[in-house]
């Protein structure tokens, strides 16, 4: 039997679709690329650590002007965990240290009943009693019954600029009050519900006698910087309202967290911006904020 040559044989669509097939590009995947360049920079690394380092060295300035900024994200960032591990009371600020050392265990909360020593002894913690609770006791010497309740002045119930400056004054003696001895009713009373500036003194006071106690906060009023009406249109406050701007001179105090205790005695310098309003016959917050932006 005679067999026809190949270019008289029939073509058949299995033999089209294997020609397409096999005579079509093959497709260049992004993933082969990668590989291709990682090869070529591979092969081009110099050969031994002193050539590369003089390779890393001898760049566009370009490439360096991004490592610079690089470095710079870099350090911003382990200066923000830092700051805010200072902030949280996780670890001291540089160069201070801490009254109390923390325990060397995080206690469990609520701690059980701690078991007395076999003398007698109640247990104790870096100098401290430790409660029942498994908080530390407060010193006796600076209970919260030893800080008197501040008294609104009779010149601050009058609707005039003294009046509301004398009011800004009581609101910031009893937002100290309630630092020192957890009591936020005579803070409550005169700010306006709902109020920003309020409602975050007031958390930040309950959690911190919800597992502890705080006393030595400190403010001092160093100048008044301003004392004025505001402009209902300007800064979206509420009518009669008199804006006042005092310089204050603050310290933290000391805190305890369970048990941990945390020394913020040092003073510093903040801005404290209030808008005081004239409603329902008395002076109340409407708005505030603290500026730390001051020089010290």
């Amino acid at each position: 039997m005679m067999v026809p040559p190949l270019s008289e044989r029939p073509v058949t669509e299995e033999d089209e679709e294997r020609f397409r097939r096999e005579t079509a590009p093959r497709k260049y995947t992004l993933r082969r690329r990668w590989a291709d360049y990682r090869a070529e920079v591979k092969a081009r690394r110099p050969k031994g650590a002193r050539a590369r380092a003089r390779a890393w060295l001898h760049v566009e300035p370009f490439y360096w002007g991004m490592r610079v900024v690089y470095v710079v994200l870099f350090a911003g960032a382990v200066l923000a965990v830092y700051i805010n591990g200072v902030a949280e009371g996780w670890w001291p600020a540089w160069g201070e240290r801490p009254t109390v050392a923390a325990t060397t265990t995080p206690p469990i909360y609520p701690a059980p009943t701690p078991s007395p020593s076999p003398t007698g002894e109640a247990a104790m913690s870096g100098g401290y009693q430790i409660g029942p609770d498994g908080v530390l006791v407060r010193p006796a010497e600076h209970a919260a019954s030893t800080y008197t309740k501040p008294e609104l002045p009779e010149e601050a119930k009058e609707n005039t600029e003294r009046g509301a400056e004398l009011a800004a004054e009581y609101l910031l003696d009893t937002l100290t009050y309630a630092w020192n001895t957890g009591d936020t009713q005579p803070f409550e009373d005169v700010t306006q519900p709902g109020e920003n500036f309020r409602e975050t003194y007031i958390q930040n006071i309950n959690n911190i006698y919800s597992k502890g106690w705080l006393f030595g906060n400190d403010t001092t009023i160093t100048n008044i910087i301003a004392v004025e009406p505001v402009s209902v249109d300007k800064f979206h406050a509420e009518p009669n309202t008199i804006g006042v701007a005092l310089e204050i001179e603050t310290a933290d105090g000391i805190a305890c967290t369970r048990q941990k205790i945390t020394n913020r005695a040092s003073k510093y310098k903040a801005g404290l911006n209030l808008f005081m309003t004239w409603k329902n016959g008395r002076w109340i917050l409407t708005d505030g904020g603290l500026d730390l932006d001051v020089e010290n």
